[in-house]
């Protein structure tokens, strides 16, 4: 989510003020409250800090790290929050800091979920929002893509997850509100379920049988990082719920939405 005119208004208003509004709806009602934060909590910095290595078709996280949360695992909960993170991310840590405020002052019952990069079926995927989508969208339709950044390898990976799983995952937490209440986790697919560019261009290719134009960008973007996946081992040991479906699961299902609605995509998507 992008500043509107260079101003911040807008994603303060929705993320920060939007948060507000709800929570003050929860205090009214004794309602539960769960939240969809996001990794972009975690700041820039740090994270292109981590020690990584280079494979065939992907950026790897080395086993060892030297900042404190981080691990060939991933990114948890623990990793240190100092530091600039992109105006969506800062909006977000701040409602995720209210919400606290609210639990301890008011009694909520709060849940907090850190997610990774959620993808399926109608997501109207962009170059900054919804990359697998925009890949497979870009793939069908036959436009030219481009690997921004690291040298233009297109070996820069996030995890991901799909819609559906993450759906499965807040009815337990709606279900159960005294079990999560207070708890902040991150939600994502981890290193089993993800992707860098080379690997969803492959598995586009695959699954489309097109084959587009890719151009290597070497300039990275600012806020961008090579690596981010989602450790999850925190929530893996509050509950049983595990992401059930892969990456190729996941980007399937995109494409079935494609063929149902290829004339209107064609239209609206770029």
């Amino acid at each position: 989510m992008a500043a509107v005119d260079g101003s911040p208004g807008y994603v303060v208003e929705t993320n920060l003020v939007g948060a507000y509004h709800c929570l003050e709806l929860a205090r009214r009602d004794g309602a539960q409250f769960v939240f969809l934060s996001t990794s972009r909590v975690y700041p820039i910095g740090q994270l292109s800090a981590l020690a990584l290595r280079e494979t065939e078709t992907r950026f790897e996280l080395q086993a060892v790290q030297t900042v404190p949360g981080a691990s060939a695992r991933g990114v948890a909960e623990a990793f240190q929050l100092g530091g600039a993170r992109t105006l969506y991310g800062a909006t977000k840590l701040a409602a995720e800091h209210l919400i606290a405020e609210y639990a301890a002052g008011y009694g909520l019952r709060t849940v907090i979920n850190r997610c990774g990069v959620i993808a399926g079926p109608w997501q109207m995927g962009k170059v900054d929002q919804g990359v697998f989508s925009y890949w497979l969208l870009s793939h069908y339709f036959g436009r030219e893509l481009s690997y921004i950044g690291y040298g233009g390898t297109g070996k820069q990976v996030r995890d991901l997850l799909h819609v559906d799983d993450l759906v499965e995952l807040v009815e337990e937490q709606l279900v159960r509100p005294e079990l999560w209440a207070g708890t902040v986790f991150n939600v994502g697919g981890g290193r089993a379920n993800s992707l860098s560019l080379v690997e969803t261009t492959a598995l586009c290719r695959a699954l489309t049988g097109n084959d587009v134009r890719i151009v290597g960008q070497p300039e990275g973007r600012v806020g961008d990082v090579p690596v981010y996946l989602s450790d999850c081992s925190a929530l893996f040991a509050h509950t049983e719920w595990r992401p059930r479906r892969t990456p190729r699961d996941v980007l399937s299902d995109v494409l079935c939405w494609i063929d149902d609605h290829r004339d209107a995509l064609a239209a609206v998507s770029v």
